[in-house]
Order: C-alpha cells, then structure tokens, then sequence
C-alpha cells in the first residue's frame, strides 16, 4: 500500500497539511490541487453534503486517474432550522464572504437567547478511486454560536463557534486544538479507518 499517490481536493495548504498529517498512516504520496493546474473546478451543485464531498471525489478521481479524497462541511445552527448547512460558504452571497456570512448569522440570531444559540459544523469526507468504489465519513462538532466575533485563528464561522466543552470561540483556541478536534479531523479519522479495512 506504500509509494501509492492520493490527491486531497483542495489547494488550500494548511486543510492539505491537516488533512496530510491524518491520512499518513495509509502510506500514500499526498498530492493536492496545486500539483495539477489543468483539474477542473467542480461545482458544488448537491443537496447534502455528502452529496458535495462525493462530487468532487468522483470527478476527480476520473480526471486524474488517481484515488481522491474531497470534503464538505458547513454550519448547523438550530434556530435557523438547520441553516446555513450546505449554504454556509455562501450564506451571505455567492462571493464566499467570511465576514459577511457570520455577521448575517450574528445578525439573524440577534433576539435567540443563549440557550436557544446550540449549532454543530458538520465535515464529510469521501474518498474515490474514480472506478466505482467509494467511502464516506461524517464528523460532527457541537457547539454553540457566540453573541459576538472573537478571536484570529482560523477562518469561516471560527470567530462565533464555541465548541461544547470551551468557553472561547474555535478563533481563541490554538490551531492544534482545532485539528485534533474539529470536525474535519473527526470524518478524516474515520475515514482512514474505514479505508484501512478496504485496503488491506
């Protein structure tokens, strides 16, 4: 199973580095986006985010002609039915603004009391060999969301997420907190446990 090459869907270093240091006890050469400049962009165009994270894989994989691994996530928040889910990069436009998708929340949960704020981020990861056989896995991180934007470490709804169990927003807390515990290290991790049992 070693000297094999797994693409990660994303040029984005540091999720690539994340995601890198879960997937190493597999033993592939990790790859990502930025190793292949003529990969196509894949839209986002599924319901689920399942659905998003399979797209990505699936188109990738047959592109490439190597094992991919794509993911999805967003944010739950309960007195918004669930919302913004599968919308949460662009809950506040199709520019995929940070600052204004968690001020629209900030500002859509303005008269919810503390203890009515209870949310999750949600990550599903899947994995595709572009032939047909395919692997996903869900994490889920459950929280709630802040009245106020705090904090510099990170990015998306970071600033207004606190974690059960935390007192500050994922922003306060050290970026290693958030990689051992997040919800993308939660579905990478058992993705690499289903993926083990698949490969061996």
């Amino acid at each position: 199973m070693t000297n094999k090459t797994l693409v990660v869907a994303s040029g984005n270093l540091h999720k690539v580095v994340e995601i890198s240091r879960i997937m190493q006890p597999l033993g592939f050469e990790i790859k990502s986006l930025k190793d292949f400049p003529t990969a196509p962009d894949v839209i986002e165009s599924g319901a689920t985010f399942e659905e998003n994270a399979l797209l990505k894989a699936n188109s990738l994989a047959k592109h490439l002609s190597l094992p991919v691994v794509a993911d999805d996530s967003g944010i739950e928040i309960d007195a918004l039915n669930s919302m913004p889910g599968v919308l949460s990069a662009r809950w506040a436009g199709s520019k995929k603004d940070d600052l204004a998708n968690l001020n629209l929340v900030l500002e859509q949960l303005a008269d919810v009391g503390a203890n009515r704020r209870t949310a999750r981020f949600i990550c599903v990861a899947a994995w595709s060999d572009g032939l047909g056989n395919e692997i996903t896995a869900r994490g889920v991180w459950p929280g709630t969301v802040a009245f106020a934007s705090a904090g510099t470490n990170g990015f998306g709804y970071d600033p207004i997420f606190v974690p059960e169990g935390q007192e500050q927003s994922i922003a306060q807390l050290s970026p290693e907190f958030k990689d051992e515990h997040s919800h993308r290290a939660r579905a990478f991790l058992k993705l690499v446990a289903e993926l083990k049992q698949k490969l061996t």
